[in-house]
């Protein structure tokens, strides 16, 4: 009886066509250099960047940029970040006249960065430091003028390789961020991030709180003795409290009321926002209609967390 040659485990012709097929591409990581005049913003720039989620060093020496990239890049545990932003500048004294050679270093070895370089007239950088009262890194025994007068000849060369440039001379600090996330932001780096928290009148209103919402005006289920031991995340309590005369109209009300506010923080580059919802002990009416807001907010495309701060506390 003739035997059957064995199946093969992978069809004719598979293994070439994997061998063919691209793999899943990862995410290429950002990188950009942040430098530029001293006093034209580039604090204020780093701190825009590591809102949005950044990984940022400031004042590193122009050599240790290629370790820190190399990190990031080969997935280092020491880094756990894809948007890596470095502030180099002449805080560096004479590590920071190797930035130009590594950055060209950077390039030929295949890394992708860009260079972020901010700039104010001198008149302008004159006048803040005169402001803070602190002497230009350069100035030395001379006037401030020197000072920027020798930073404008040390940092030429990476102004005319810079990939962004902005001049901050009438910027203040609110139009500053706002450029900054216009050349750098992702899309969803534009979204609020608004926290919903449900709290007791009787244990204090929550300290970071932009908005208070008193819901004591909706019966309390306390008094319910079926609902008593529940909480606004008990169905019967929801149910309960959202079916109170009012309650669903002022939620809907309320969230279209936030709505022109919320956008007005996006514009002012206020990016957090609390909303405190309390009733008296914080666990029937505060919880169901903080849940119900939130929802209400979610639906509406924006990004939203909720906690119940004093539930349990009773």
């Amino acid at each position: 009886m003739n035997r059957e040659p064995a199946p093969l485990s992978v069809p004719h012709g598979i293994p070439a066509l994997e061998a063919s097929a691209a793999g899943p591409r990862s995410e290429e990581p950002e990188v950009l250099v942040i430098t530029g005049m001293s006093g034209a913003g580039r604090t204020r720039a780093a701190a825009v960047l590591e809102d949005l989620g950044w990984y940022v060093v400031d004042n590193l020496p122009a050599q240790m940029l290629t370790h820190l990239v190399g990190m990031l890049t080969s997935g280092s545990a020491g880094v756990g970040a894809q948007r890596l932003a470095a502030v180099v500048d002449v805080r560096g004294r004479e590590f920071f006249a190797d930035l130009a050679q590594v950055l060209t270093a950077l390039r030929a070895s295949g890394v992708q960065y860009r260079v972020l370089f901010l700039d104010a007239s001198d008149e302008v950088l004159v006048r803040r430091y005169e402001q803070v009262r602190r002497p230009h890194p350069l100035q030395g025994d001379g006037r401030i003028l020197d000072g920027i007068g020798a930073e404008r000849a040390l940092l030429e060369d990476i102004r005319q390789r810079a990939d962004l440039l902005i001049d901050t001379s009438s910027l203040n600090v609110h139009d500053l961020a706002r450029e900054v996330r216009a050349a750098i932001a992702r899309p969803s780096d534009d979204t609020l991030r608004i926290s919903v928290v449900s709290f007791g009148f009787k244990y204090g209103i929550p300290l970071d709180a932009d908005h208070v919402v008193d819901v004591r005006f909706l019966a309390n289920p306390y008094w319910v003795t079926e609902l008593r031991h529940l909480t606004g995340r008990d169905a019967p309590v929801r149910d309960y409290v959202l079916g109170l005369p009012g309650a669903r109209q002022f939620i809907e009300r309320y969230v279209d009321a936030l709505e022109p506010v919320l956008a007005g923080y996006v514009h002012e580059e206020k990016r957090y926002v609390t909303i405190a919802v309390g009733c008296t002990g914080g666990k029937h009416r505060s919880v169901a209609i903080s849940e119900a807001i939130a929802r209400r907010l979610a639906s509406l495309g924006h990004s939203v967390t909720v906690a119940a701060r004093d539930l349990g506390r009773e």
